[in-house]
């Protein structure tokens, strides 16, 4: 699968800092993505957003607030509540040259429109041997951590990593909330784009007028250096991550390194393989379930790439194998800082490790 485009966004140097002068004041993701939205549709014609209450409403996260007023109800539709039917058209659309954007709303809304994207959007460009590109970015609210009820908190991203021909991106910061989506709207494979719900609201110091860059989809970046172990994540589990870094160097003395992914297809096993190596020990954290979730995937990676550099077993920290909880139950179920910190200790900080019956290996 190829890589997305190498289209500009931003200024500068990935990952730079807005030019001196430029005003930076704290900005919400979803500002973050309205901007990106808005950018996208003034700079492409060919650029359409639809979805169920895009329009007037701006979305139920207000992520499209404002953008059916400025450029109209043809390039910001409102739909029906038909995911299926929302799908099947962005793939007409995209087979006539058009960039559809379309939000799903809710994580479990998509579901119903797995058809269309499962056997169209992700092999149209190799069915037809790359005579029809699906420049398609399906924005996707998703996780939990707001209270929602049932089929408002699903973590779904390994039915979409484990579909051939589509990319996965979600975004954990402010600057990478408008940088990943625009390089996934300029994208000519099709995009997920997930939207960490319970990060729409956190603030960073940002600047809309001059965005500094980001790099593409398929790098991740070290959140935090590190030595001791490293602690590999994406989108909603990052902010815990770095929370547990800094508690186990207060508490425990351990220098945790936090890789986020930012794309979980194309995967950047480079720069996580060259972090594992330097650290020996790794753990991987995310919301979605345990058993064959996108951790098995990247604990399988690391371990195979890894081998002779690891000091222990590559652990999992997720959500349980269960149907998401109601509400009161979900701080159970999300990974939190304590359960980050007992995996790290179980990492085998001894020199030397034991069976069970205390021989030593």
């Amino acid at each position: 699968m190829s890589t997305a485009t190498g289209t500009s966004v931003g200024t500068g140097e990935a990952g730079a800092q807005p030019p001196r002068g430029t005003a930076r004041k704290p900005a919400t993701m979803a500002q973050a993505l309205n901007r990106a939205l808005r950018d996208a549709l003034a700079e492409d014609a060919d650029v359409h957003i639809f979805g169920e209450d895009v329009g007037a409403l701006g979305g139920v996260f207000r992520v499209t607030d404002g953008l059916a007023a400025e450029f109209g109800e043809k390039r910001v539709t409102d739909t029906p509540l038909a995911e299926a039917g929302i799908l099947g058209t962005a793939v007409g659309m995209a087979m006539y040259g058009l960039r559809p954007v379309v939000e799903m709303q809710f994580d479990a809304f998509a579901y119903p429109g797995f058809e269309q994207l499962i056997s169209h959007i992700s092999r149209m460009r190799n069915r037809t041997r790359g005579a029809l590109p699906m420049p398609i970015t399906v924005r996707v609210p998703y996780g939990g951590g707001i209270g929602g009820v049932e089929h408002h908190s699903d973590s779904s991203e390994a039915y979409y990593m484990a579909t051939p021909g589509l990319h996965v991106v979600t975004p954990a910061t402010v600057a990478d909330a408008y940088g990943l989506l625009r390089h996934s709207i300029a994208s000519d494979d099709p995009v997920i784009f997930l939207e960490p719900k319970r990060l729409y609201w956190g603030k960073d110091d940002w600047s809309a007028d001059r965005p500094e860059a980001v790099p593409e989809v398929g790098r991740a970046l070290v959140r935090r250096p590190g030595t001791s172990a490293t602690l590999i994540t994406y989108g909603p589990s990052l902010p815990v991550c770095l929370e547990a870094a800094e508690a186990a160097a207060r508490d425990e003395g351990w220098d945790l390194e936090v890789v986020d992914l930012r794309s979980l297809v194309p995967f950047d096993e480079e720069t996580v393989v060259a972090s594992v190596r330097r650290t020996g020990r790794a753990v991987v954290v995310h919301e979605s379930t345990g058993f064959a979730g996108p951790g098995a995937e990247l604990a399988a990676r690391v371990s195979e790439r890894c081998f002779h550099h690891l000091e222990a077993p590559v652990l999992r920290v997720s959500g349980f194998d269960i149907p998401y909880p109601p509400p009161m139950l979900e701080r159970h179920h999300l990974p939190d800082v304590d359960r980050v910190l007992d995996a790290v200790s179980r990492l085998q900080w001894e020199s030397e490790w034991r069976s069970d019956r205390g021989e030593v290996r």
